[in-house]
This record gives structure tokens, C-alpha cells and sequence, in this order.
């Protein structure tokens, strides 16, 4: 794994002409491109993800870490979940990749849905793992805010007895780094993490999409999920049995599977192979 610092440009806004903002990415692997989006619990929710990837296929895993998560800088302009999506294709034009698959869970699935609305040439698939974002007030997402560590485990996961911390147990840099990521998920995702205005930007979704969804989700449920994927025209959904709100983390070979099947599709309907066939996966 290595870590790379990106300079990328803001939108110009006649005020802030020329300005940039600093990204941290971690990439592994070697082959065809992923760019993988982490949610609401910072990059480490989805490196072992990255590695396992890398390691099993021929991938190239791209994994940014949002401005202002783990006490990254983030610029005052990148301060909702469209802002995101811009600065991350404008990633994907400074390193010239193409036929990108983007994968994002939670947060980074609703990031992932932007970008999928964004319609970028760059991108040949979009997987939405137990996204937020979408605006469904029959199945309304869980308040995030409102959660102890402990209700937030047991809503999270299938099994949350595998996954539960004891808060006393926390040093101080994990706390410090757990309240920045609060903080950065209150600016992108506000009070609901939903965007009444998204549906209408899915409905012109052009590039193929998975919704690849954990069915014991208790943050954003199965119902959910589906209505994600039924305002999106080129969705298909697919759910995970015995897996919740983050599956690269509970199940991550059923997740690997589901995923790698749906890009190897893009791929193989495409008349352009861009990236390069590796044997070496690492």
C-alpha cells in the first residue's frame, strides 16, 4: 500500500480562481481500476477491503480519504457530497484512468451515486454498497447523531458482537480521529443523511449500476435499498444475506464476488480495454 498526495482544483468560483485541495490516497495492487469510496467510519472501514481486492484479482485499488476525515484539511468549498463526487473525477482526469469501476458504501455509496449522476466517460460502472443519500420517507435512514457506539454497532452489523468496542478501551488519537470524522460527516451528510434532490439526478443515470445491498442493515434497510435501486434506470439490486450496513467489513468475500462479477460485465460488453492485464496482483 502506498500513500500518495494529490494538488486538485476547486471549482472557480470568480472568487477562489486557481485555488486546490489536498487529497490523501492509498493505492495496492496492480491492473484493472477501482476507486473505492469509504463511509462515515474513515478509510480503515475499507483498506482491508483494498488489499483483499488487490490481492485476489488483477485490481488497481485508488482509496482517497475524504477531506476532513483523520484530520485531513478540507477546503471550505468541498463541503457537500456533489463537491466530493467533482473532486474525485477530477482524480480519475490528473492520473488519465479509464474504464474505472467506483465502489462506495454508506457515505461513499451516496458519493458514488453522485458520480454515477455525473456521467463521466472515465467511469464504466458504479457499485452502491449500502448507500445513504437517497431520500425515501417510507424507510427513512437511522439517526446517525442520535446514536451511542454501542446502538450505532448493533444497527451496523449481522453479527455486532464481532465488531463491538468498549469506548474505554479508545486512546486518545482514536477519539480525536472518531470526533473529526463526526464532524466531516455532519458537513457532507447534514442531519439526515439524505438529499431530497438526488432522485432527480438518478433518474438520468446513464452508466451501469449494482446496488449491492447487506440485508440485516439497520442503518439504511433492505427496503431502502431497493427504492435506491428503483430511481436509478440502469440499477440492478443484489442483496447479501447475513451481512449489514458495511459488507466489505462483515462479508468480504460474498462482497468481493458480487462486485468483481458485475465489473468483469462492464468489461466484457466494452469494445476498449484501457487498463493493462497483469498476472502480478500485488
Amino acid at each position: 500500500m502506498t500513500t500518495t498526495t494529490h494538488s486538485l482544483p476547486l471549482p472557480d468560483t470568480g472568487q477562489t480562481t486557481g485555488q486546490t485541495a489536498e487529497l490523501t490516497v492509498e493505492q495496492t495492487g496492480s491492473g484493472r481500476p477501482f476507486l473505492l469510496l469509504h463511509g462515515g467510519a474513515g478509510p480503515a472501514s475499507v483498506l482491508p477491503f483494498a488489499q483483499l481486492l488487490a490481492a485476489e484479482q488483477p485490481a488497481r485499488v485508488l482509496v482517497p480519504t475524504h477531506p476532513g476525515f483523520g484530520g485531513t484539511p478540507r477546503p471550505a468549498q468541498v463541503a457537500d457530497v456533489r463537491a466530493l463526487a467533482a473532486l474525485y473525477l477530477a482524480l480519475l482526469d490528473e492520473l488519465d484512468l479509464e474504464g474505472v469501476t467506483v465502489v462506495g458504501n454508506s457515505i461513499g455509496g451516496w458519493v458514488a451515486a453522485e458520480i454515477a449522476a455525473l456521467g463521466s466517460p472515465r467511469v464504466s460502472g458504479v457499485v452502491i454498497v449500502n448507500g445513504v443519500g437517497f431520500d425515501d420517507p417510507a424507510h427513512p435512514v437511522a439517526d446517525f447523531f442520535a446514536l451511542s457506539l454501542d446502538q450505532l454497532t448493533d444497527l451496523s452489523y449481522d453479527d455486532p458482537d464481532r465488531f463491538r468496542l468498549d469506548p474505554a478501551t479508545l486512546g486518545e488519537r482514536q477519539k480525536a480521529l472518531m470526533g473529526a470524522n463526526r464532524q466531516a460527516i455532519a458537513v457532507y451528510g447534514g442531519a439526515t443523511m439524505t438529499d431530497p434532490t438526488l432522485a432527480a439526478r438518478l433518474a438520468g443515470v446513464s452508466v451501469p449500476t449494482l446496488v449491492l445491498w447487506g440485508q440485516s442493515d439497520g442503518i439504511a434497510g433492505p427496503e431502502y435499498g431497493r427504492a435506491y435501486a428503483a430511481a436509478i434506470p440502469t440499477a440492478r439490486y443484489q442483496p447479501l444475506e447475513r451481512t449489514g450496513h458495511l459488507p466489505q467489513v462483515e462479508s468480504p468475500a460474498a462482497t468481493l464476488a458480487a462486485m468483481w462479477e458485475f465489473a468483469q460485465q462492464q468489461w466484457t460488453e466494452s469494445t476498449e480495454q484501457p487498463w493493462t492485464e497483469s498476472t502480478d496482483h500485488h
